[in-house]
């Protein structure tokens, strides 16, 4: 929890004065029960009515004081908790936004939405708490103890026996819950992956009948961090009747010790009736701080877990010095490229070198597993290679900011996503300040005009979530659209077009061919969908076994044969 603390530093000045209203509020109630006793012991006993009502005023302007400083303390409180928490979040997001993909997956985005939102919560409430109400706490405790020492030091050694035992109720209770408190956290995250999954997956849930399954999943989740809850409040339930129990038995030893006092002669009613006011005092600070004590152990379970997040260093960096220099355009070169995924006993990509120029597009074919889309993945630097480079424009991309990297390149991704929002904002992540005559320029292109035109709004129907109110093919030309309206120097095409049918396809494809001058890169698993392009990269097991045109690789590369035969392709296999 310490690690978060540098994000209070801009709140210093309000911390401050913060606590210094906490202490004025605090020095005002502990000087009340003083003027109460002086109310009976001086003014009563003495029949003093003037002296009664001046005191009394006091009281009051002491109190209302008390009640004014307290309210903008806990105002200004509330204002640097939110403040701390909006900006963990701030921090904790955009390090996430900068986290390779091996690193999204490690977390998982269930987890990471759990650390974003409740656990930052967590922490956030307790600052709130420990600024509001627990740093009074040690104040009255320290203030209450001195005076009712200072009145009664006899009558105070009841305190020796009390505090103690609050003291190790307290410790016992606490060290026996935190370790619950981190088991409940991973009990949400796992709740939350169930209730994903099963939202984002109903079709295929449905479709295969195993609703009833994902219903005992669910049950067994939610059963488990049900009873995680139960435990950790069962045991911090103890902790209040076990305080109660000791106060009462204290105010009871006070009042009857007091009285023996006053019998004897050695104590006044005032006395006793302020002493009895600084004790509760005293006990109502070891209440907040059981309060406080209750809830640390769950936010520091938060921050160790919200840290973790942070501290994770992003293994793609931009490069402390950039090379300026303008190469040749739209080229793209892999010089020995191998890439291992971590915890992966063979790689992925193993040793594969191949050019790329303007201008001309390059299919890359394989089996399933093969490494096409890791091949693609690192052109836009998602990783780094474990060995050789790749370069872009001539430029070893490591020498490239990743915002200019990616400035160049429009990518369409296998599984097409949109966003909540209308499609022509959906198209203008793209280009912010597109005009409407270029969306529709390039939903023309990408063969989504026609279905966009049927709707009722055009380019400002909506999409809902992930695009759930479209179908497959229509996301894929809208995410096509997305990216041509960039215009940038290389496009790359990642198994883009396998939602589409034949005739859009071969349409689409003739209308990048007579609009489209860029180096494109088109992942693809159809070969009557490639067979067009300049060079074709065949991959097998993550290794380049064939490069050529579709004609040279039908005659001689045996792995491009058989994924021709495979698509019933025989008769062009000489």
């Amino acid at each position: 929890m310490f690690k978060l603390l540098k994000y209070l530093k801009p709140y210093k000045w309000l911390i401050m004065s913060i606590l210094v209203l906490t202490l004025a509020s605090t020095l005002f109630e502990l000087y009340i029960p003083t003027l109460m006793a002086n109310i009976v012991d001086v003014g009563i006993v003495n029949s003093n009515i003037p002296y009664i009502i001046r005191t009394g005023f006091w009281m009051l302007g002491l109190s209302i004081s008390a009640i004014i400083v307290t309210v903008i303390s806990i105002y200004l409180s509330s204002k640097v908790a939110l403040g701390f928490g909006r900006d963990v979040r701030r921090h904790l997001f955009v390090n996430v936004e900068h986290f390779s993909v091996e690193t999204l997956n490690k977390f998982g985005p269930a987890s990471l939405i759990t650390r974003t939102t409740n656990d930052i919560k967590q922490v956030q409430d307790v600052l709130n708490m420990i600024l509001g109400t627990a740093t009074r706490a040690p104040l009255m405790l320290v203030g209450g103890i001195i005076l009712a020492v200072s009145r009664e030091p006899k009558l105070s050694l009841i305190f020796l026996i009390a505090l103690p035992l609050l003291v190790l109720v307290i410790v016992l209770i606490i060290k026996k819950a935190s370790p619950l408190f981190s088991i409940l956290q991973q009990r949400t995250d796992r709740l939350n992956v169930v209730i994903r999954e099963s939202l984002t997956g109903t079709r295929v849930i449905r479709a295969f009948n195993q609703v009833n399954f994902e219903k005992k999943r669910f049950n067994i989740a939610n059963e488990d961090f049900r009873d995680t809850a139960i435990r950790v409040n069962k045991t911090m339930a103890l902790l209040f009747p076990f305080m109660s129990l000791i106060i009462n038995f204290a105010n009871i030893a006070i009042v009857y010790f007091g009285a023996i006092h006053i019998d004897q002669g050695g104590m006044q009613v005032g006395n006793l009736m302020a002493f009895l006011q600084y004790a509760l005092l005293i006990f109502m600070a070891f209440v907040m701080l059981s309060i406080a004590f209750m809830k640390i152990p769950r936010a520091q379970a938060s921050a160790k877990r919200i840290s973790e997040v942070i501290q994770v260093e992003p293994t793609v960096k931009d490069p402390d010095k950039m090379n300026d220099k303008e190469g040749k355009k739209g080229l793209i070169r892999f010089e020995n490229v191998t890439y291992r995924y971590a915890g992966a006993e063979k790689a992925a990509i193993e040793n594969i070198s191949f050019n790329v120029n303007r201008g001309q597009t390059t299919a890359i074919i394989g089996s399933t597993g093969s490494g096409k889309t890791t091949l693609v993945q690192l052109i836009l630097r998602f990783f780094d290679p474990e060995e050789g480079r790749v370069l872009v424009d001539d430029i070893n991309i490591h020498k490239m900011t990743q915002k200019k990297l990616r400035g160049k390149i429009g990518y369409v991704p296998q599984k097409a996503s949109l966003f909540n929002g209308t499609i022509e904002e959906n198209i203008r992540l793209g280009k912010k300040d597109a005009t409407e005559g270029e969306i529709v320029e390039a939903l023309t292109i990408a063969q989504a005009i026609d279905f966009v035109q049927e709707t009722e709004l055009g380019i400002k129907t909506m999409i809902h979530q992930s695009g759930s109110n479209l179908s497959g093919g229509q996301k894929q030309r809208l995410s096509i659209a997305r990216a041509l309206i960039r215009k940038p120097e290389i496009f790359i095409f990642d198994d883009s077009f396998s939602a589409l049918d034949y005739r859009t396809d071969t349409i689409l494809k003739k209308n990048l061919k007579q609009n489209v001058n860029a180096t494109m890169i088109i992942v693809g698993q159809r070969i009557n969908s490639i067979m067009d392009a300049d060079q074709i990269i065949v991959l097998d097991e993550g290794k380049m076994v064939g490069r050529g045109t579709h004609e040279y690789l039908i005659k001689t590369n045996k792995v491009y044969q058989e994924i021709a035969a495979s698509q019933k392709m025989e008769g062009e296999v000489s």
